[in-house]
This record gives structure tokens, C-alpha cells and sequence, in this order.
């Protein structure tokens, strides 16, 4: 079913807040190319979302990881015409526990996911939003992109990259008719919060995010061109506190929190 509304790409949408994303936006009667790893599970979600709202639903299973996957992607869309109005970058990978315990290929996945693969689908995509004068960019990262996080260390670095690059990005497209977001999320109850034990067992409740809360506000924001969004009123005032706070300070607190959870 054909609408006038801008289609969006969803990358990582088969679990998580990118599956949220993807039902948010087909709830607002946008047409959707899903992208992930999980054939079957886009599939099903695909099946669920076009038949519930009414919506196109297209699905690329791809690893974003591999090296050129994301310009394959890209030329892909474009042989068959699609036109991706708005790209959503959630597709991402988590690892916690002390730096020297993980392994070089931990390391390198997080950073070759949450990284480079970002990247390459920005520069991939934008250009053609920019000459067509319209396009809305929505890159998760995450409340941890604020500050260093010891039990993180990798991962938090991958978001501060991805927090950093939108901001400047975009700076260099206002005007252009094309926006970045940055979503910072705090804890959110997801399979791959929980199944990396970052949130602690006995994490309050009042700290852990709910998906489709995460969602709805992540779509509002990245359809009105808000710079970043931190779904959460403690998550903000977290990330506020902790661009004002001196770096020394913030450095060993988040030491003792991030160390605390290793334990």
C-alpha cells in the first residue's frame, strides 16, 4: 500500500528499541525497510506491522559489521527505487564487564558495528537526502556517550563517536533540509541490556527505561529535527549534570559505579 509519507530504513530493527522504532513509525502510516542480521524475525515483525497498520514492510537481513555491507545495502534500494527518507542507525552491539577480560574481537565488533558501520550508512544515505532538499537521520546512542564508564569502556567510546558525529553533522546540514537526532537512552528493558547484565540486578525500576516510551519519544523528536533526545527525566539531568561536573569528578564516580558492577 503506497502513502506520500517518507519510507524509513530501520537498521537493527529485529528486537530492542529498533524494533519499537518500527511500530512507532508504522503506527504514523510510514512504509518500512527493516534491516538485521535475523531473517526469520524480520519476517515475522514485517508480517505483523503490514497487516496490523497497513504499511509497506520490506526486509534486508544483513550484518552491518562486514565491510561494504552497507554500500550493498545502498545500491540495492536504489536499483529497486526506493527512496529512504528518513535512516535510522540502531543497529549496535553491547559488551560489559573489565576491558582486559573481553577479547580483541569484542572490542572490534562493538567498534566495526556502533562505529564504522554507522558511518558508512550516513555516508551513504545523506548525500541523497541532501540533494533532494529533505531527510531526517535518527543515530541511538546512549546516555553513556556523556562520560567515561569503567565496565563500558569500549562501548560508551563507540557512543560518545556516534553523539559527537550527529551534532556536527547536524550543524553542517542545517539549512539543507536534512536533520540529525541523537537518542541517548538510558537502561532500557531490553533482550540485550539483560543479556549483558549492565543493568544490575537490582537496578530500580524507576531507572530502567520502557522501550515504547524510548520509541515514541525518539520518533517525535527525530520528525520535529531535535538535535538530541534523552527519553527519561533522571536520564537528562544525569547527562546535564555530567557536562557541567568537572571531568576529574565525573571520572571517579563513574569509576566507582562502573567497578561496582563488576564485582
Amino acid at each position: 500500500m503506497a502513502n506520500d509519507k517518507e519510507t524509513v530504513l530501520i537498521t537493527g530493527a529485529s528486537a530492542g528499541i529498533g524494533r519499537a522504532i518500527a511500530k512507532v513509525f508504522a503506527q504514523r502510516g510510514h512504509n518500512l525497510i527493516l534491516a538485521a542480521r535475523s531473517a526469520d524475525k524480520l519476517t515475522e515483525l514485517a508480517d505483523d506491522l503490514a497487516g496490523e497498520y497497513e504499511v509497506m514492510v520490506g526486509v534486508r537481513p544483513v550484518d552491518l559489521s562486514e565491510a561494504g555491507s552497507a554500500e550493498s545495502l545502498a545500491r540495492a534500494l536504489r536499483r529497486e527505487g526506493h527512496q529512504v527518507g528518513i535512516l535510522v542507525n540502531n543497529a549496535g552491539v553491547l559488551e560489559h564487564g573489565a576491558f582486559v577480560e573481553m577479547s580483541a574481537q569484542d572490542h572490534q565488533r562493538m567498534v566495526q558495528l556502533n562505529v564504522a558501520g554507522l558511518t558508512d550508512l550516513l555516508a551513504h544515505f545523506v548525500p541523497d537526502m541532501v540533494e533532494r532538499g529533505s531527510g531526517r537521520v535518527l543515530n541511538v546512542a546512549s546516555i553513556a556517550a556523556f562520560q567515561p564508564f569503567p565496565s563500558l569502556s569500549t562501548y560508551a567510546a563507540t557512543k560518545a563517536y556516534v553523539l559527537s558525529l550527529s551534532e556536527a553533522l547536524g550543524e553542517e546540514l542545517r539549512g539543507s533540509g536534512v536533520t540529525v537526532t541523537a537518542l541517548c537512552p538510558g537502561v532500557t528493558a531490553t533482550d540485550m541490556v539483560e543479556a549483558t547484565g549492565a543493568a544490575g540486578e537490582s537496578l530500580p525500576s524507576m531507572l530502567v527505561g520502557d522501550v515504547e516510551k524510548v520509541a515514541n519519544e525518539a520518533v517525535k523528536a527525530c520528525l520535529k529535527g531535535t538535535p538530541i533526545v534523552v527519553p527519561g527525566t533522571l536520564n537528562l539531568a544525569g547527562t546535564l549534570l555530567a557536562r557541567a561536573t568537572p571531568k576529574w569528578l565525573v571520572r571517579r564516580l563513574t569509576g566507582v559505579v562502573g567497578r561496582s558492577t563488576l564485582e
